[in-house]
């Protein structure tokens, strides 16, 4: 063997490991979120993971807080999935052709938006801020209005699940 030792031990892999001190885990701190979104009325977006930011290629996350009784308009995100977790506050959640669907989330839920649902959001609360974490399944920001009336009342989809039971099953 010449005098070069290939080896590599643990004292002197620090320098080699540099590439991931800037390009690896990243902390954004709720302080530092980006408020420099496209933003709806009554709605504050927030950007923390994107392309800008932190070299995001396949999702964007953010916050969304909505004004007491806000609602959005009918729109849709075309090709992305959303995820929507509610921190505090009540969701009321329109969706369909003519946004008769409805359901309601609170603190701790999830909500999954598949692409292309016409979809509406509202804070459901008159006192209360509705704040949520917002997770998309692309780097881009994709927001397609829709102009639809909606119906008068909506028919309300329970989620039933092992969590949450049918409020008029018989126990």
């Amino acid at each position: 063997m010449t005098g070069h030792d290939h080896s590599h031990s643990h004292h002197d892999h620090d320098h080699h490991d540099d590439r991931w001190k800037h390009d690896g885990v990243r902390v954004i701190p709720g302080n530092q979120l980006d408020t420099n979104v496209p933003s709806t009325a009554g709605m504050d977006r927030a950007a923390a993971i994107n392309f800008a930011r932190v070299g995001a290629q396949k999702l964007w996350a953010g916050t969304v807080s909505i004004k007491p009784d806000a609602k959005t308009g009918a729109h849709h995100h075309g090709h992305l999935e959303s995820v929507i977790y509610v921190v505090k506050g009540k969701a009321r959640m329109r969706w369909g052709e003519s946004l008769q669907f409805t359901a309601e989330a609170g603190p701790g839920d999830f909500i999954f938006v598949p692409p292309y649902v016409p979809h509406q959001e509202i804070n459901a609360s008159p006192d209360e801020v509705l704040e949520c974490v917002l997770v998309r399944s692309d780097g881009e920001a994709v927001a397609i209005n829709l102009d639809i009336e909606p119906v008068e009342k909506p028919e309300t989809v329970l989620w039933i699940d092992p969590v949450h039971r049918d409020p008029n099953e018989k126990k």
